[in-house]
């Protein structure tokens, strides 16, 4: 009676451990996944000028094979967390790596730019998936205690990601035409399916009646709402005009319906509770203010590079690529340090760090050149790395399961939301600095002067971004004393 017990329990036990996730592997599908989706945002970029030529359209047509992306991915983000929370989130991952493949190959075989535009929005949605439940995944599947070196290697891909796209761009489009752009995340984005598929374990089936319902409602909201600010902050080259106002007075009004209806809500798609925790309120305004600044780097440094030190189009690129290779090196690091020391105090470590490197940019490369940049920036990508590691540990760490996905689209969210107003607002702030209509033919002492201005504004908020985690730091310990 006793063997048949016996040899069903090891049967089990073996079940079991075959079916227990390596967490290499496992991190493996993660890093890949979120290296597409972040080369997706930046690698499409560089062949704008030869997709206008390819098509014979404007620039303001062929604009939209980038913000069809960029809006899929910011309206649908939190969106998607949510709703891997509720139907499971490998179900939902397989899913959005196998749209992502599939309109990456409709993508580099686009007939019409609309075509292009088309499929771009679709892999802009698989992007959406990607990035939300990646994060979202490291809690599930990684050890408290290798949380931080988990969150500062997927760090590291999406900086590397968004950084390399539109040197690796260039490359391709020089060696194998426009379409290899596309064509080329084909082959990862199978080999991304296959690791996610065979090392990601396994959703746990819920009854029908314990699962939440997804808010349909507030889910059209918010995506209205963010694409009305998202095309207020792209729309115009820079320039903000009537259009713009209308849509970002749009977006205030989107942002007040979308309270009132998540108020009225059984199972709102994001609980406004969640807003009363200053420390999660906190890390969301932490991360788009880093990112508005971080955004700053690949928006003015280039035309600094080379209108102001005078650098040719080879040695822009390959200096631009320091910030890249730095991250690759300093992420993973980051997050083991982050695990070894805690998260809230490389919170400020990182932001610490971030403000020496912007007010470094300011006043270094005027004296040092090229030499005073790379000094800066190994202090700021370092810096930005470990924030990153630590504030979305921080986040994580505490979420229960059934939250998970939807917070890592809010983490996301508010990156997003940061590289787009950083793109618009600290664009626009080093035009006006440099007192000049045209900033691709001013002279370089005003180039020079507006890089100085812009980087002490980018200084200024990551000085608010430390100014709001002390503040966080305050009320965190005054709960935990009355709780006492």
């Amino acid at each position: 009676m006793l063997k048949p017990i016996i040899a069903g329990q090891n049967a089990a036990a073996a079940a079991n451990a075959v079916r227990t996730p390596s967490i290499r592997w496992v991190l493996a599908g993660l890093s890949l996944s979120m290296l597409l989706s972040s080369l997706g945002t930046s690698i499409a970029n560089v062949g704008l000028p030869k997709l206008a030529l390819v098509f014979n359209a404007s620039f303001q047509d062929v604009q939209w094979v980038v913000l069809a992306y960029l809006l899929a991915i910011t309206t649908l983000i939190v969106s998607v967390g949510r709703l891997g929370d509720i139907v499971g989130r490998r179900r939902l991952l397989l899913a959005g790596i196998f749209l992502f493949t599939a309109a990456s190959g409709l993508s580099g075989v686009a007939p019409t730019l609309w075509w292009l535009v088309a499929a771009r929005a679709v892999q802009g949605l698989g992007a959406a998936i990607m990035m939300a439940l990646t994060i979202a995944f490291v809690g599930d599947t990684v050890p408290k205690a290798r949380t931080g070196s988990a969150m500062g290697l997927l760090g590291t891909m999406s900086a590397v990601g968004t950084a390399l796209g539109p040197s690796l761009g260039g490359v391709l489009i020089a060696g194998f035409g426009w379409r290899a752009i596309f064509l080329g995340a084909v082959p990862l984005g199978m080999l991304t399916f296959y690791l996610a598929h065979r090392h990601l374990p396994v959703d746990r089936v819920e009854p029908k009646a314990d699962r939440a319902r997804f808010d349909t409602i507030g889910t059209l909201l918010l995506a209205l709402t963010l694409a009305a600010y998202a095309l207020a902050m792209t729309i115009g080259r820079g320039s903000f005009g009537p259009f713009n106002l209308a849509l970002l007075l749009a977006a205030l009004f989107g942002v007040g319906l979308f309270v009132f209806a998540e108020a009225k809500m059984a199972s709102p798609l994001v609980r406004l509770a969640m807003f009363r925790d200053p420390a999660l309120s906190a890390s969301l305004a932490m991360n788009a203010l880093v990112s508005t600044v971080m955004m700053a780097t690949l928006v003015v440094v280039p035309f600094y590079l080379s209108r102001a030190l005078g650098l040719n189009e080879a040695l822009v690129g390959l200096t631009m690529s320091i910030g890249p290779v730095v991250s690759a090196l300093s992420g993973v690091l980051a997050g083991r340090i982050v695990d070894r020391l805690g998260a809230p105090a490389m919170v400020g470590a990182g932001l610490v760090l971030m403000a020496a490197g912007s007010f470094a940019l300011s006043v270094i490369p005027a004296s040092f050149g090229i030499a005073g940049y790379i000094a800066a920036i190994i202090v700021l990508t370092p810096g930005y790395q470990m924030f990153q590691a630590a504030n979305n540990t921080a986040v994580m760490m505490d979420v229960g399961p059934d939250r998970r996905g939807v917070v890592s689209g809010m983490l996301s969210l508010s990156r997003n939301l940061g590289l787009i107003t950083g793109a618009s607002v600290m664009g626009a702030v080093f035009a006006l600095a440099s007192a000049t209509t045209d900033i691709a033919t001013a002279p370089p002492e005003a180039v020079a002067s507006g890089m100085r201005i812009t980087f002490a504004v980018a200084a200024s908020l990551i000085v608010a971004a430390l100014a709001i985690a002390a503040g966080s730091h305050v009320l965190a310990t005054r709960r935990t004393g009355s709780q006492a």
